[in-house]
């Protein structure tokens, strides 16, 4: 392992490491708070976004900050040990198997268990929700497609669905979105190896475009589910691409240009608290885009976050334990766990505006997925850098 993942080189200030999870509850309700008291600003910074079909895809302010979230990882990475780190075969099998062949199905089953059987009556039996027609799909009004009846909606034919499947939906579509740029951040604060969290990033971005499309037709059962090929593209080329390349080209460029030295000791030094930083920041404009609605929605918002937190937990457990199993080293067992774990929620978002619209509840169920992700994502890095004596040290270049 180089140098430049060693522990110390890892450590935020006391003040971010030692209260991180209160900044985060602090900024979560600062954006809420946001959102309530000047939700002309928030709307105007939510407004600019690049869109595709309709759906905004490429938030331009989250982008921008991001950017600078995913900037520091990147320009420490040394691409030398990521050549190294994609000959690992097993943590990055381990993760194309429990992202693809284990967390859609567990999603679905979790999902309906809870919203289709434990809390149906608490959404509302006969609650409905009126989402997009399917793509290419011309019924008559009053035709039955899968759950849904064609109605006339302000002179626009609409699928009227019950609110629980809505919901479901929203909810499949973030377990089949792995996530590709979130997940660095997680890696790095728990330690974890930068370079085959890039290599498994890689992967899963590449399988991400064969598979969403294929897994997500067949588990909605509501008429063949559309590849966001656009959507998937822009998104990983913003979030995770550009930061590359960025890290790539600024690191060979200082390095020739001031040395190693200076770029470990004076360079990094000034980027230590950027990510920390731009991941606050990030969380105050998210929750003041979507604060009014999870305000309007308290119960709501329980009922989807239950069954998101329990995959969440399921998922992650699996993956470490069979990390554990396979006599991965802490530093690949980490990111192996939590990539699995952590979803792509800006790609599930703009995938549920697109399918079933802005206000369907399936869009809801996504936003609840950001909700989560943070502060679940934080418990079990810290579960993670507890729980280091249980694997083999990583070995040491």
């Amino acid at each position: 392992m180089s140098r430049e993942f060693n522990n110390n080189e890892r450590k935020m200030t006391n003040l971010f490491e030692r209260y991180l999870t209160v900044w985060v509850a602090l900024c979560i309700g600062g954006g809420i708070l946001l959102g309530k008291i000047a939700p002309g600003f928030a709307k105007t910074l939510d407004s600019m976004a690049i869109m595709v079909n309709g759906a905004p895809v490429v938030s331009i302010p989250i982008a921008v900050c991001l950017f600078f979230m995913m900037y520091p990882i990147m320009v420490k990475i040394d691409f030398g040990e990521v050549v190294k780190a994609g000959k690992s075969g097993k943590p990055v099998y381990l993760t194309l198997f429990i992202n693809w062949a284990v967390k859609p199905f567990t999603m679905y089953a979790i999902a309906m268990f809870f919203l289709g059987f434990v809390f149906k009556g608490f959404i509302g039996p006969d609650a409905v929700d009126l989402v997009k027609m399917p793509f290419g799909l011309n019924l008559p009004v009053g035709a039955t497609h899968g759950a849904g009846v064609v109605v006339l909606e302000n002179g626009i034919k609409m699928l009227q669905v019950p609110l629980w499947r809505s919901y479901l939906a929203g909810a499949i579509l973030l377990g089949i979105a792995p996530c590709t740029a979130m997940v660095l951040v997680w890696s790095y604060l728990s330690r974890g190896n930068d370079g085959l969290t890039l290599v498994m990033v890689a992967i899963n971005s590449l399988t991400m475009l064969v598979l969403y499309g294929v897994l997500g037709g067949f588990l909605l059962g509501v008429g063949r589910l559309p590849v966001p090929w656009q959507a998937l593209l822009l998104s990983i080329g913003v979030y995770v691409a550009l930061p590359l390349a960025a890290g790539y080209y600024s690191r060979k460029w200082i390095i020739a240009a001031r040395g190693i030295q200076w770029f470990r000791e004076q360079f990094l030094h000034y980027l230590t608290p950027v990510t920390i930083l731009a991941l606050l920041t990030t969380l105050v404009l998210l929750f003041s885009f979507k604060g009014e609605v999870i305000v309007a929605n308290p119960l709501t918002i329980l009922w989807i976050a239950v069954p998101l937190f329990i995959q969440t937990i399921l998922i992650f457990a699996l993956g470490y334990a069979l990390a554990k199993k396979l006599g991965l080293s802490y530093d690949m067992a980490a990111p192996a766990a939590i990539i699995g774990a952590s979803n792509h929620f800006e790609v599930a978002i703009a995938t549920a505006t697109m399918l079933f619209g802005l206000s369907s509840g399936a869009a809801l169920a996504t936003v609840v997925g950001v909700l989560i992700e943070v502060p679940v994502m934080l418990m079990l890095v810290r579960f993670c850098l507890r729980t280091r004596h249980w694997f083999p040290a990583p070995e040491i270049k």
